[in-house]
């Protein structure tokens, strides 16, 4: 059918920063899927989705051409409620098996991954070398002991064996738990316990600005107190010398002779991909709450890869031949979802496994110009940390493959937002801001590229996703903060916590009947564009009036002298809560009281009297997961003196030490 542009595209936005322009219009895959479902515009394929999710999806993965080993009979049921919704009954999808045997058919010699190590070294794999790779790797687990429904830990750093494990787990039908690689041996052996893994991959280690960093080490100690692990399965990223690395002979095997001895058996029948219902459950990933134990989320074949794969096609337009690199590790959701996505999409992954500014401040942009990305992933603290270094770094490099810039994790401010769209972007690529998390295998909003975007905005919900934010009676709320909600069950929720379902439905059905609660505060504005403020148990509650950090912190961020801001509040005996104001200057800038009252002033114009912060206080860092998120309630148990509960997610724990420092000796 002919797309009129006008009704569909029609949004008269006049401070957008960035519009469609007529070739994403006409070509992009999100316009593709408008004419094959004869939608008029995104307006109605968003209602018709709210009202016949079934229809939706069943018509979404027609769109992605996923290779099904059974074509589903029935796209969704909801017999025992929207909880425990079931998908695509009667098919099966093993998306390992899509993702690396139709494309090794197709275009053997095309390129499947691209990997650069912090020292320079490059690796390469064409679709038909990384199909081999993964089953040879599958030949080896095999031979190991790991079969379907086995548990499997992963603590890698972001390496060619990484994505070879996760896929050849995926083809026999085994279910991996992603580990980052910073976390100590207590938190990787919580997770190993967790899920009675049997067996533990990991490396002797990784390079880290310029130093290796063990890991080896940290996984012994894990496994002494993870009685299930069997066999430990190392690869030898260092190159270290069996005498160099800490070896339990009969329990310790190396990955190379692994792999070779799985090479010489490939005369045998091959390995086939184990047929699975698309319900089978794949990864484990743990997410670490404020309070109680890790939380490891249940994700299954025809779910996190399927809404990953979606999310990338429909909300960042990523094609086949397109080059996807985001900055992240495997152990937060964002790994395991550029892995199978990219994949699956036909698309080229790109992997890097050091910091992003080593061994000079341009090594982001380097390695985006050289290997051609067309997509690039960075979360705002990522963009912030490498602003202070200038634009010369940026403009060095031909970023002209560019076409689409990502950010998740946090929310933005609006500063480094304009730098990352100006300057990265060249003004031309839009930046798809995308919010929602691991439980739900990707976004809940995010920046589709057929609608004008503003600055640190969401232009709406993820394609598909009936996402809605209301107030505390559950109903629709509009230009007012609310809870972020997702009214129908998607493919990509998780089926529920490990060993814990009660947890699980406590945790997100048990609010408002059959409506999904995220645990975000998020407003949605006159014009239709939204924005999240902040996790809901982040809330500030000052004199009766509630306000998300984000806000806070927006307003803090907006002073010129401020490059980061953390607002937590803490008890006040006549307003119940006041406010802290943690942040971060600019190089060259002083913090003195002039300086800290003028921050604070800044707030107020903002945010008004009531929200004056009681405290600014000035710090050199703010402590962070590696991923960027800022740690808030680290950040308060800190300044009030408290326990401040697993660290285990913290990139650098010396950075709570001011902050205790500048806490109260006691609280009013």
């Amino acid at each position: 059918m002919a797309m009129d542009s006008a009704p569909i595209f029609g949004r008269d936005v006049p401070d957008a920063a960035w519009r469609p322009t007529a070739d994403l219009l006409a070509e992009s895959r999100l316009a593709g899927f408008l004419r094959a479902t004869g939608r008029p515009g995104l307006e109605a394929l968003q209602a018709r989705a709210v009202d016949d999710p079934a229809w939706f999806w069943g018509a979404a993965v027609d769109d992605l051409a996923l290779d099904w080993q059974r074509r589903p009979l029935k796209v969704l049921d909801l017999s025992d409620g929207p909880e425990w919704a079931r998908w695509w009954s009667g098919g099966a999808f093993n998306y390992a098996d899509a993702a690396t045997r139709p494309r090794a058919e197709r275009d053997p010699d095309g390129q499947a991954l691209a990997w650069e190590g912090e020292p320079g070294d490059v690796r390469t794999f064409t679709n038909a070398e990384l199909r081999t790779a993964v089953e040879r790797a599958a030949r080896a687990f095999r031979s190991l002991g790991v079969g379907s429904g086995d548990r499997v830990g992963i603590f890698l750093p972001m390496l060619p064996e990484t994505v070879i494990t996760v896929l050849a787990l995926g083809m026999l039908g085994a279910i991996y738990t992603p580990i980052f690689s910073g976390y100590g041996a207590p938190a990787v052996a919580a997770r190993l316990v967790d899920c009675e893994a049997k067996l533990l991959v990991t490396a002797d280690g990784f390079w880290r600005r310029g130093n290796p960093v063990s890991l080896k080490a940290t996984a012994d100690e894990a496994v002494v107190a993870a009685p299930s692990v069997q066999r430990v399965l190392v690869v030898r990223r260092l190159g270290s010398s069996v005498q160099e690395v800490p070896w339990a002979a009969g329990r310790d095997v190396d990955w190379q002779e692994a792999m070779a001895t799985a090479a010489a058996a490939e005369a045998e029948p091959p390995v086939v991909a184990a047929t699975t219902d698309p319900e089978t459950p794949y990864m484990l990933i743990y997410t670490s709450g404020t309070t109680g134990r890790p939380k490891g989320a249940v994700h299954v074949h025809g779910g996190f890869p399927i809404k990953g794969a979606q999310d990338l096609a429909h909300t960042f337009d990523l094609r086949a031949g397109d080059a996807l690199f985001w900055f992240t590790d495997l152990g937060w959701m964002m790994g395991p979802w550029a892995i199978s996505g990219s994949l699956l999409l036909g698309a080229r992954l790109v992997l890097y496994e050091g910091a992003p500014d080593f061994p000079g401040p341009d090594r982001i942009w380097e390695l985006a110009a050289r290997h051609g990305v067309t997509h690039l992933g960075l979360s705002p603290t990522v963009v912030r940390a490498l602003i202070p270094h200038g634009t010369e770094p940026v403009r060095s490099h031909d970023l002209s493959s560019l076409r689409v810039l990502g950010s998740t994790g946090e929310p933005w401010d609006p500063d480094s937002w304009w730098w990352y769209f100006r300057e990265v972007g060249g003004g031309r690529c839009p930046v798809v801001n995308y919010s929602g998390g691991t439980e739900v295998s990707g976004g809940i909003v995010g920046c589709n590229l057929l609608h004008p975007i503003r600055p640190t905005s969401f232009n709406g919900p993820c394609p598909g996703t009936a996402a809605d934010v209301v107030g505390s009676d559950g109903q629709p709320l509009r230009g007012e903060v609310g809870e972020l909600v997702i009214r129908r069950p998607q493919p990509g929720q998780t089926r529920g916590f490990w060993n814990d379902p009660d947890r699980y439905v406590e945790t997100y059905w048990s609010r408002h009947p059959g409506i999904w609660v995220h645990g975000d505060w998020a407003i949605v504005d006159a014009d239709g564009y939204w924005y999240i403020r902040g996790r809901s148990d982040d809330t500030l509650k000052v004199a009766g009036k509630r306000v998300g950090p984000a806000e806070v912190e927006a307003a803090a961020t907006a002073h010129p002298s401020v490059v980061e801001a953390a607002a937590i509040g803490v008890p006040h005996a006549v307003k119940g809560e006041t406010i802290v104001v943690v942040c971060t200057l600019r190089t060259g800038e002083t913090d003195d009281d002039d300086l800290r009252a003028a921050i604070g002033r800044r707030v107020v114009e903002d945010l008004g009297k009531t929200l004056r912060p009681e405290t600014i206080i000035v710090v050199p860092a703010l402590p962070k997961t590696r991923s960027g998120k800022i740690m808030r309630r680290v950040i308060r148990a800190a300044y009030l003196g408290l326990d401040p509960g697993d660290l285990s997610a913290l990139d650098d724990p010396t950075t709570i030490d001011a902050i205790r420092r500048a806490g109260p000796t006691t609280v009013s």
